[in-house]
């Protein structure tokens, strides 16, 4: 039998509904509702960590990992640790590396080397860095993509990754084959899904619900539980519909689909 990640929501999705304490425990609410027992935190509005920790506790929700600024890094890192400590989240996310380093190949060895760093770090307080790509990181320097500079460039046992599947299939590579390269150096992944659609004059892929769309779900899946995935965190940047809906339409084919 196959060991399944289980699932979570990712916060970023329903980020206008986050900018305050009493708006995140109204969105947590509506999270637990759509059958979401795990979040990922991001782009929340100002609260203190123990507020927001009550705030999960109360729905009966564990934050099993963030995205966070890499800034705070560079310039937090004790409250980071607190943080994530506070909130009993293994893994610290990096969203995104920030604009310098994405230019060339220099800029993206600097990154690893950086991030590699701060994951030495982490990893001796008991936590685990992990970077979550969209599609720039799939662009060629001299026939290497900037994925495979960053896989190669970076300390594995310093630096984990987090496979976003519709970033992977829009930069043009295939998320299943990524979720295999990254084997042992990833326990959360981004599920998110792909449909053509027309977007005023444009026919053009965007973001769907999980199983809405056209990506390989049960190949993903396979390869998740395969590599040893621990968490699949449900993120759509951009809803059709009512976010807290599309959430719960993502949770439910998720079900479907037996996790």
């Amino acid at each position: 039998m196959m060991n399944y990640p289980k699932i979570a929501a990712q916060m970023y999705t329903v980020r206008e509904f986050t900018k305050t304490p009493a708006a995140i425990r109204e969105t947590l609410k509506k999270i637990r509702e759509a059958g979401y027992d795990a979040v990922q935190v991001s782009a929340i509005g100002p609260i203190g960590h123990q507020e927001m920790k009550d705030l999960a506790d109360e729905f009966g929700i564990t934050i099993c990992a963030t995205h966070i600024g890499f800034d705070r890094l560079e310039n937090d890192m004790k409250d980071v640790i607190n943080q994530h400590k506070l909130w009993d989240c293994h893994y610290v996310g990096i969203g995104s590396m920030p604009g310098k380093y994405q230019a060339d190949k220099d800029g993206l060895v600097s990154f690893a080397k950086k991030a590699s760093e701060y994951g030495r770090i982490l990893k001796d307080n008991g936590l685990q860095l992990i970077y979550h790509n969209h599609n720039f990181e799939f662009r060629k320097f001299g026939g290497v993509t900037g994925m495979e500079i960053l896989l190669q460039e970076s300390d594995p046992a310093a630096l984990d990754f987090e496979i976003d599947t519709y970033w992977v299939q829009h930069g043009g590579a295939d998320p299943i084959e990524w979720i295999n390269k990254v084997k042992g150096r990833m326990d959360v992944v981004h599920y998110k899904d792909m449909v053509m659609a027309d977007v005023g004059k444009e026919r053009r892929q965007i973001m769907a619900e999980i199983g809405e769309g056209n990506l390989n779900w049960k190949g993903i899946t396979e390869a998740c539980a395969k590599n040893g995935v621990k968490w699949a965190c449900v993120e759509q940047d951009v809803c059709q519909r009512d976010p807290f809906e599309s959430l719960a339409i993502s949770r439910r084919n998720l079900k479907q689909m037996g996790l």
